[in-house]
């Protein structure tokens, strides 16, 4: 059964596209956003399409906003999503994805119930989509987690106008500016050229962060293999698939340990610290966390190098995406709320904090690491989709 009715005509929405209303929509007519979108415990429920964006428990109808696991979650009944986040979600929960799933990609636009809703490319990890939502005249735009930096690994952020904008805030505080992406990439082959008798592991998550730092590498002219945890080999093949390419990947499975004199290793942050570390020789620990700006958190964690690298906004790009977009109204979610409300009542934007539970304060909700599989390797091909 499809998760609704009708899709209608192909749309592309970009900064030049107006969040007015149509001519033969009077504007006393508008509803009042609280009206129609409200916060309950299940998650964002959007009322005349009675359905949910990325809700925190099982929903009978869910529009998820990208593949992290506090964001698309098992178990829900019907699914919409982008093509490339349905691929990810199948790879992690196979069965409990979701009884239906249907993908709707970037532009299109989809009437559920009383709801126009049209997904634009939020520049996070591979599929990532912000859900635009008009009601009567009235948009609203969830952004889900995005960040306004180019990544070869997905499609970059796309700023629409709108009447009310829900922000993310994991790195909502003045204090945290990422420093650029290829700086942190240098210092990581730096280290990598001052230290040939050692390895080098990256704490990495297994969606986004580690192909995106892969990626990086390899813009930086790193072509030698990069090996992987098990953890990190499923969306890496996946990702693969879908055409993003990585380069010459292998397991860190099944070689002595100086086959890795001189390497970059990939895991998961779990991993850097414990056991599994040790079959390497002589790690230089490094993480890759827009955390790593807080030193404590590099200190705890036995982090030797930290690299400041970001899938979400930093505090700049917040601020900057909400003037991109010229919304008078900003509600903000998960993360550091207040400091973004502040800031937008102090530029005159109407701003409430959603304080809503359930999303991860690293924002990436991973998933228990699974078995370790072989890295896949001939020419990519493309995923199967709905």
């Amino acid at each position: 059964m499809a998760f609704l009715v009708d899709i209608t005509h192909m749309t592309h929405m970009t900064s030049t596209t107006p969040a007015a209303p149509s001519a033969n929509v009077a504007s006393a007519s508008i509803p009042v956003p609280e009206s129609w979108i409200k916060v309950l415990p299940q998650g964002l429920y959007v009322e005349p399409g009675d359905f949910f964006v990325d809700p925190v428990r099982p929903a009978a109808r869910a529009v998820i906003t990208h593949g992290h696991a506090d964001h698309a979650r098992p178990n829900n009944e019907r699914v919409l999503a982008t093509p490339d986040t349905l691929a990810i979600m199948r790879a992690r929960y196979g069965d409990a994805a979701g009884a239906s799933l249907q993908a709707l990609p970037y532009g299109e636009r989809l009437r559920i119930g009383e709801v126009n809703v049209t997904f634009v490319p939020a520049g996070h990890v591979l599929g990532s989509a912000q859900a635009v939502m008009e009601y009567r005249g009235c948009r609203i735009v969830a952004s889900g987690d995005y960040k306004r930096r180019a990544d070869a690994t997905c499609a970059p952020f796309e700023p629409v106008p709108c009447d009310v904008f829900i922000t993310e805030a994991t790195f909502g505080l003045p204090v945290f500016r990422h420093p650029p992406d290829e700086g942190e990439i240098a210092r990581l082959l730096h280290s990598v050229e001052l230290f040939p008798e050692r390895s080098h592991v990256v704490g990495a998550y297994a969606l986004g962060k580690c192909q995106r730092v892969i990626a990086l590498l390899r813009k930086a002219g790193y072509d030698k293999p990069i090996f992987l945890h098990g953890a990190l080999i499923p969306l890496s093949n996946l990702y693969q698939e879908l055409g993003v390419d990585l380069g010459d990947l292998r397991p860190a499975t099944g070689l002595k340990k100086d086959a890795f004199v001189g390497q970059i290793v990939m895991a998961p942050p779990s991993a850097v610290a414990d056991r599994w570390a040790r079959r390497l020789p002589d790690p230089v620990v490094c993480m890759a966390s827009g955390w790593m700006t807080v030193r404590q958190r590099a200190k705890q964690r036995g982090v030797e190098l930290p690299l400041v690298i970001s899938d979400h906004a930093d505090w700049d790009e917040l601020c900057q995406t909400i003037d991109d977009v010229g919304a008078p109204e900003i509600w903000v979610t998960h993360g550091r709320e207040e400091a973004l409300v502040h800031h937008a009542t102090s530029r005159g934007i109407r701003a409430r904090a959603l304080a809503m539970v359930g999303f991860d304060e690293e924002g990436q909700g991973e998933m228990p690491e699974p078995p370790e599989v072989p890295v896949r390797g001939g020419s990519p091909t493309q995923g199967e989709l709905l």
